[in-house]
């Protein structure tokens, strides 16, 4: 009799241990907000690009770059002579300016003063953390940002949503951390 319950119980014991079964996904469709968005950009992109043309276009005095990180710069003061950029981790002390298209101030230097930033270690907006980058010691250089490479979709106080902006900036010290 024991083993007979010996082996209902293990027959039992087997037979309820089935394999599991995954549980099913939810499908759920995407909104079209995600592409619409999208193509809202592109055409936002496209418009400030042709903005931005136009400004250089009519600007006969000064030799635009354009940057593989999508925004435009030249050089008020260049240094030919020193071949130091500043890298990740170092200290830079800069000052700058920030227009509207229309030239008007929106943070004057004297309003801002200097500032200490650790490249690629602090926040600042992507134009001008990849704008320093391009600099030496030195230089003025005026950035043509985008809207996407300063604020962007929310602005702050002063700069509107979407607001393609002008940076005139000097870089004043670069201190070597690495």
């Amino acid at each position: 009799m024991k083993n007979n319950l010996f082996y209902l119980v293990l027959v039992l014991v087997i037979s309820s241990c089935s394999s599991p079964e995954p549980r099913k996904p939810i499908i759920r469709k995407t909104s079209s907000f995600m592409s619409e968005s999208v193509e809202r950009n592109k055409v936002l992109k496209n418009v400030e690009e042709e903005i931005f043309r136009q400004k250089m276009e009519n600007d006969s005095i000064n030799n635009y770059i354009s940057s593989e990180h999508g925004f435009w710069y030249y050089y008020k003061e260049k240094d030919t002579l020193n071949n130091k950029l500043a890298t990740t981790g170092d200290e830079v002390i800069f000052s700058y300016e920030v227009k509207k298209l229309n030239d008007s101030i929106v943070y004057s230097k004297e309003e801002l003063g200097d500032k200490n930033y650790l490249v690629d270690k602090e926040e600042l907006i992507t134009g001008l953390q990849e704008g320093i980058k391009l600099m030496k010691e030195g230089e003025v250089v005026v950035f043509l940002f985008p809207s996407y490479k300063a604020y962007g979709y929310t602005g702050n106080e002063r700069i509107g949503s979407n607001e393609p902006l002008i940076y005139t900036v000097q870089l004043k010290k670069i201190i070597n951390k690495n």
